[in-house]
């Protein structure tokens, strides 16, 4: 099982850790073998370790199944103009959305990772606050496999391509219908599922504590029966932000700003403000990774610096190993 922490490709970030040797230092304190890479919209630095990165987080639209269909009509509601919808998006149609992919896809490759992860989910900033959905699980699981297929085409698997669960509409890990659904819609040999803990926790406003909280993913796990075999990975976190979605969801707020790049900044908080991405603190949370034994494990914690990142990884590790047996080490690569 290989032991990461994400890291996103800039050169302000590596700086942060002095640079690639400096990187290999933090991740020997803190106990990972790797990164989980995503790229920072700027060339990758020279002198990041190519060889430490296991994975690669695919760049991902929140709200992106309008522009994959076109849907000329929801995109002049949502932006005013198709100039506008171009200005938020960079460019506009289904195949500017596929080249947005299959450079990142490339880039992944180029960095000769062992798996990439992609989000299966569409949200508008608009259903961010009302949590009233414009589109289905169903159409996005649809949309998505469409996607998938068309980007690894024909390709012999040369990494493992891991679905994402989110807590707006598409791949949720409560319905298990679904889940299979998606997975079956998908044809490389290569699929699987990275469960994210705390965007499972998203799904269920109700839980107030941990223990809750651990309960309940092994009960959407219990739901799951045979389908498990298909989580290779693990985003661990927790997240209990129940009582911030019950009193700041339900309507658009009223000082939410005109123009759209301005709303996606605020709209960013918010989604801070429900997925949480906090350390696990009960050792109880130990009996996800026994259970699901995965091939990569993320400490995907939030955190403004090094420091703050260092501290968050090394505490939940203690308290995951407090509970979890041994574990054979990764395979050198």
């Amino acid at each position: 099982m290989y032991e990461l922490m994400p890291l996103p490709l800039s050169a302000g970030v590596l700086e942060e850790y002095g640079g690639g040797e400096g990187l290999r230092a933090e991740l020997k304190e803190t106990g990972c073998q790797g990164v989980e890479a995503i790229w920072a919209q700027e060339p990758i630095p020279e002198d990041f370790p190519r060889e430490l990165a296991v994975g690669y987080h695919l760049t991902f639209f929140t709200d992106w199944l309008d522009l994959y269909r076109e849907d000329r009509g929801m995109l002049l509601e949502k932006y005013g103009s198709l100039e506008e919808a171009r200005r938020f998006y960079g460019g506009l149609g289904a195949e500017f959305l596929m080249e947005t992919y299959r450079a990142d896809l490339a880039r992944a490759r180029k960095l000769g990772v062992r798996y990439v992860v992609f989000h299966v989910s569409d949200v508008s900033i608009e259903e961010g606050y009302t949590y009233r959905w414009r589109h289905s699980s169903e159409e996005v699981v649809d949309a998505a496999a469409e996607v998938v297929n068309a980007l690894l085409g024909k390709e012999e698997a040369s990494l493992d391509f891991l679905l994402e669960n989110l807590w707006w509409p598409g791949l949720t890990m409560t319905d298990p219908d679904l889940t299979e659904r998606l997975l079956e819609g998908i044809r490389s040999p290569s699929k699987g599922i990275m469960l994210d803990t705390g965007h499972l926790m998203n799904t269920n406003t109700g839980l107030a504590s941990q223990q809750e909280g651990i309960a309940y993913i092994h009960r959407m796990l219990d739901a799951h029966g045979g389908l498990c075999r298909h989580i290779r990975g693990i985003h661990l976190h927790q997240s209990l932000s129940g009582a911030y979605v019950r009193g700041h969801t339900g309507a658009v707020p009223a000082n939410l700003p005109q123009d759209c790049l301005e709303q996606y900044g605020v709209n960013y908080r918010h989604i801070q403000k429900i997925d949480r991405h906090q350390p696990w603190t009960a050792p109880e949370a130990a009996s996800i990774v026994e259970r699901l034994r995965p091939d990569y494990l993320t400490h995907e914690l939030a955190a403004v610096s090094a420091g703050e990142r260092r501290n968050a990884i090394i505490r939940q590790r203690k308290t995951v190993r407090t509970g979890l047996p041994s574990v054979p080490p990764p395979p050198p690569r």
